[in-house]
């Protein structure tokens, strides 16, 4: 895996956005796995913007995303699908019908996800896949486990990704406690993997939040055998800090990295980003 710093968010975003609208160049009709969240907002941003001068064209593009809250309709404002809309499809001429988003009101959620297995596999798989990490390093929903499920399922949100996510709400009671998400088999496959991983500014390990970053950065970097995160690495990693030195990356947080991995592309994003 090839890990690359950047200096802040905005290049992270750039130089996402245009991995991103290179595969949709190369592949009109490419297949985007995409991932909700604060971080991913600038990269969405950067892709509309594109649009708008002309750069890339989505019409033939489809869409799947990777998870979504078990009980909210598509037009709650916290629904993954409500996101979707407002940071991305609804300022691009991609045809909606195109976009997939699991259905988080459906009567049976176990057929539904049998059901987006199936939507997925229809398409051909994803060309390339958007991942978010949380703060405890799951991606999607899939949470730290032993075993991570290969196909798309219903989870039980664990009450740390509750807490974590209960900011969005106006209250802990109205957080969803279940959600869809895709499995690591349905979101990695064999597909080219991107990691883009931002990391607030701190000084040391202790410090609130960036205790939690550093110590994913770590896992994932590094490899976690009880994280989904370092699932994601599949391989011989390195890390780097903001010094451009291989060890203790857990002496400094740095600003942003960006992990770049063939075939898999994985977007991970800490800090700012709490799926």
């Amino acid at each position: 895996m090839k890990v690359i710093v950047v200096k802040d968010y905005t290049e992270m975003c750039k130089r996402a956005s245009r991995i991103f609208a290179a595969q949709v160049t190369l592949k009109p009709d490419s297949v985007l796995g995409l991932a909700t969240g604060s971080t991913p907002v600038g990269m969405y941003r950067e892709l509309v913007q594109m649009f708008d001068e002309g750069r890339i064209d989505f019409s033939q593009v489809k869409t799947v995303n990777l998870d979504e809250y078990a009980g909210l309709p598509g037009d709650n404002d916290q629904s993954y699908r409500y996101f979707m809309n407002q940071n991305l499809f609804d300022h691009i001429n991609i045809d909606k019908a195109n976009t997939n988003v699991p259905d988080g009101t459906a009567a049976d959620l176990h057929a539904e996800c049998e059901r987006y297995e199936q939507v997925v596999a229809s398409m051909g798989g994803v060309d390339i896949q958007l991942l978010g990490i949380g703060n405890n390093g799951h991606i999607a929903f899939n949470e730290p486990c032993d075993e991570f499920p290969e196909k798309t399922h219903v989870v039980d949100l664990t009450q740390n990704t509750i807490e974590a996510n209960a900011r969005f709400f106006q209250s802990m009671d109205e957080v969803p406690k279940q959600a869809i998400t895709m499995g690591i088999g349905t979101s990695f496959g064999t597909i080219p993997v991107i990691a883009l991983l931002y990391v607030p500014m701190c000084q040391r390990l202790g410090i609130s939040l960036g205790a939690t970053t550093c110590l994913i950065a770590c896992a994932a970097v590094l490899g976690d055998a009880g994280s989904p995160a370092s699932d994601s690495t599949l391989g011989p990693t390195a890390g780097l800090n903001a010094d451009g030195q291989h060890d203790h990356i857990w002496d400094t947080c740095v600003p942003t990295f960006l992990f770049y991995n063939i075939p898999l592309v994985v977007a991970g994003f800490i800090g700012c980003m709490i799926l």
